[in-house]
């Protein structure tokens, strides 16, 4: 009787207390939350709020994402400034103590990274200049190997239990991120000249060392005027750049006539986790975005 008693007891703490209650993962950006889930896998359940086919720069705050981050463990961001416009209001908004800045629960993921391209002085006339530096660091891979590791330590100490479980998440990830380096380095990059539409792509050509010859837009955020493009045409006959580099979401009219205009190509570059069917995960998209570059 005693031992039924016991069983029956065992039994219902089973079903009653979960042996790993999921972590509640809110990512502002596809590639955050194809991060959190390598790390976290079945012990996370990953929110994105921002859809792969958005302009990052772009996003509004809406209703269903205060939600989302109200009943978030963690919110995970690119940072630099990239999510001002609207991820102040999601946290205030959401009124969750868990998620708000100074707390565990609040990931700024470009503490991990070295920025570049941090202006001395900002002001209106300089386009959308973000003041922090440049934010599209996820192209870089060392610096990626950086945020991977604070992912991973920051969901040890939100989950201690399961602490062994995500650095050895975290292991794998490394191993993999070893064998593509070796796969990334046939990339030979080096000798190549893009014109991209915006300030995108400078993490990826320091580290793949091609040229970033000018760019489409005369100044962050702000449309090519006809007198520009006019001169953005002599800049491609003199220089000859072997691609026009856009994203899924801009560029797309101005590259088309500048590359009607001069016969030199132009190249959709996916932006994110997402952006295409193949890019699956930060792996898949970095594959996706060398391969069509080379």
């Amino acid at each position: 009787m005693i031992r039924r008693l016991f069983l029956g007891l065992l039994c219902f703490l089973a079903f009653a207390c979960p042996a790993s209650a999921e972590l509640n993962v809110v990512a502002t950006l596809p590639w955050i939350g194809s991060l959190a889930g390598d790390l976290g896998k079945d012990h996370v359940k990953v929110v994105t709020l921002v859809k792969s086919n958005q302009d990052p720069h772009y996003v509004e705050a809406k209703p269903s994402m205060i939600v989302e981050v109200r009943r978030a463990d963690i919110l995970m961001y690119d940072g630099l400034d990239l999510e001002v416009g609207y991820l102040p209001v999601l946290t205030e908004s959401s009124r969750n103590p868990k998620v708000q800045p100074g707390t565990p629960g609040n990931l700024d993921c470009s503490q991990f990274v070295n920025p570049i391209e941090r202006p001395v002085s900002v002001s209106r006339s300089m386009g959308d200049v973000h003041p922090l530096g440049n934010p599209h660091y996820h192209l870089s891979p060392s610096n990626i190997f950086r945020v991977a590791e604070g992912i991973a330590e920051r969901l040890s100490g939100l989950d201690p239990v399961n602490a062994d479980f995500y650095k050895k998440n975290l292991a794998s990830f490394q191993e993999r991120f070893k064998q593509k380096q070796k796969e990334w380095s046939r990339y030979d990059l080096r000798r190549k000249k893009f014109l991209p539409y915006h300030k995108f792509f400078e993490y990826l050509a320091n580290e793949f060392g091609f040229e970033i010859v000018g760019y489409v837009e005369p100044k962050p955020g702000i449309p090519p005027s006809a007198g520009y493009v006019e001169k953005v045409i002599e800049t491609i006959q003199k220089v000859k750049p072997d691609a026009i580099l856009i994203t899924n979401y801009s560029g797309e009219k101005e590259a088309r006539f500048l590359s009607e205009k001069t016969g030199v190509r132009f190249v959709v570059v996916p932006h994110d986790v997402g952006a295409t069917p193949a890019c699956k995960d930060w792996f898949s998209l970095m594959d996706q975005i060398l391969a069509v570059l080379k």
